[in-house]
């Protein structure tokens, strides 16, 4: 079952990516008492992610920040040490890096794909949501190879 609008996110294991390196959380904790922009990637240094998705969120996250969202989160099923290159290279210090490097998070929102075609096995798709406490207030998810309703812009208009 995908999750949907009003649903609380599955409490599951990730990794947070720190400057003192990866750290374990549970995300019932992660999003407990605060409003999140939260987005999945397929990928960390693939192409639409990296010239797109992420810079959006860095971008737009001072526009995020006043309205209302007092975290930016990003997942991929990446384990935490690419998740934090990947921040560092990107500048992407606003955003939270949380691994999913299992798909735990993936699979328990019925947001996985197929990613074999590729040598990359199974992945989280694209997607981004506004979680407020742990409930879904918002859910964007792309379809096939899409970027367009999980954008940062896109979140921004419905905030």
């Amino acid at each position: 079952m995908t999750i949907s609008v009003g649903d609380k996110l599955p409490d599951v294991k990730l990794t947070k990516a720190t400057s003192e390196g990866p750290e374990q959380i549970q995300s019932g904790d992660f999003f407990a008492g605060k409003k999140v922009a939260f987005f999945s990637v397929p990928g960390a240094f693939t192409p639409t992610c990296s010239a797109k998705h992420l810079p959006g969120f860095v971008g737009k996250a001072d526009e995020l920040k006043a309205k209302g969202i007092d975290e930016i989160a990003c997942t991929s099923v990446n384990d935490a040490f690419v998740m934090g290159a990947w921040q560092e290279s990107a500048s992407a210090g606003d955003v939270t890096m949380l691994a999913d490097g299992n798909a735990e998070l993936a699979e328990a929102v019925g947001l996985t794909m197929d990613a074999s075609g590729f040598g990359m096995g199974k992945r989280g798709q694209r997607w981004s949501m506004v979680v407020n406490d742990g409930v879904v207030e918002q859910l964007n998810v792309e379809e096939g190879g899409s970027f367009e309703v999980s954008s940062a812009e896109h979140m921004l208009g419905q905030l």
